[in-house]
């Protein structure tokens, strides 16, 4: 026997991809996040590509993961697409140092970010 299986903790007309490690810091990743919270899949994908900052290919990437999930899981329509929850939260960090004057140390850190993208279906139109 196996253990029975959770309910889903998303609605019926919701999507969602994820994204873990991100090398970036979850301050940087989620700049880029608030530009696509609340439009629609198509407003949003044009955003990232058009946006200067590195992570945006990325989570480009990502959004267009959600909304396969969206069409080919869920048989949601892709027209109808609005992100309606653009998350960021912390990973590790990596800690380095660098040698610096009298033998002391200088610490690096070099942060890692998730993100998690859902999209749902408009109702109405």
């Amino acid at each position: 026997m196996s253990k029975a299986s959770a309910p889903r903790r998303l609605g019926d007309n919701e999507a969602s991809a994820t994204l873990r490690s991100v090398r970036v810091s979850p301050q940087k990743l989620n700049l880029v996040a608030s530009a696509i919270r609340g439009k629609s899949a198509e407003s949003a994908l044009s955003t990232l590509t058009f946006s200067p900052r590195r992570v945006s290919n990325e989570v480009k990437k990502l959004l267009q993961s959600a909304i396969a999930n969206a069409e080919n899981n869920h048989q949601l329509d892709v027209d109808r697409l609005v992100v309606s929850e653009a998350t960021v939260g912390k990973s590790f960090v990596m800690r380095r140092w660098r040698a610096r004057a009298r033998g002391r140390v200088g610490r690096i850190e070099k942060p890692y970010s998730n993100i998690t993208i859902v999209v749902r279906e408009r109702e109405g139109d």
